[in-house]
């Protein structure tokens, strides 16, 4: 992966824990600031859960300068619009009421596409701890959708 790909995803990763465009914009460069600080950039494929635990340290310090919490959304392709469009809604209040935790979890799976083993790292979980709590999640985003198979 480039470093235009690393830095877009780490963009969009930034933007879904802050809902700020200008916010995540400057979240991002500070990341790889600090990581450049003390890492070359050859590096970056080695330690992207690093890169990821310093992009969240430093959305959990904005919201905790600006004292709320950030609404997730893991918005599904569907190929009808006004399908997708009320998926998206459902999908919505259903990711609100999980735990946070739960929201990053499949945030980073199905939207960053990371794998498995480097949730884990970020997290500071095993990686059968994220099959398990990503097949859960999963199957309560089912039951609470109705069944509808969706796909982010």
């Amino acid at each position: 992966m480039d470093l235009e790909e690393r830095y877009d995803k780490l963009y969009r990763y930034c933007y879904m824990k802050t809902r700020h465009p200008q916010t995540a914009e400057d979240i991002t460069q500070e990341t790889f600031l600090r990581f450049l600080r003390t890492h070359n950039v050859g590096e970056m494929e080695r330690h992207t859960a690093y890169l990821y635990t310093i992009a969240r340290n430093l959305c959990v310090d904005f919201y905790r300068a600006r004292q709320e919490l950030p609404l997730d959304q893991v918005p599904p392709p569907v190929q009808d619009q006004e399908e997708a469009h009320t998926l998206r809604i459902a999908l919505e209040q259903v990711l609100d009421q999980l735990p946070e935790e739960d929201r990053e979890l499949i945030f980073l799976r199905y939207t960053n596409q990371l794998p498995v083993g480097k949730i884990a790292d970020l997290l500071g979980v095993s990686r059968f701890a994220v099959y398990r709590r990503e097949k859960q999640i999963l199957k309560q985003l089912r039951s609470q959708l109705d069944g509808r198979e969706f796909y982010a």
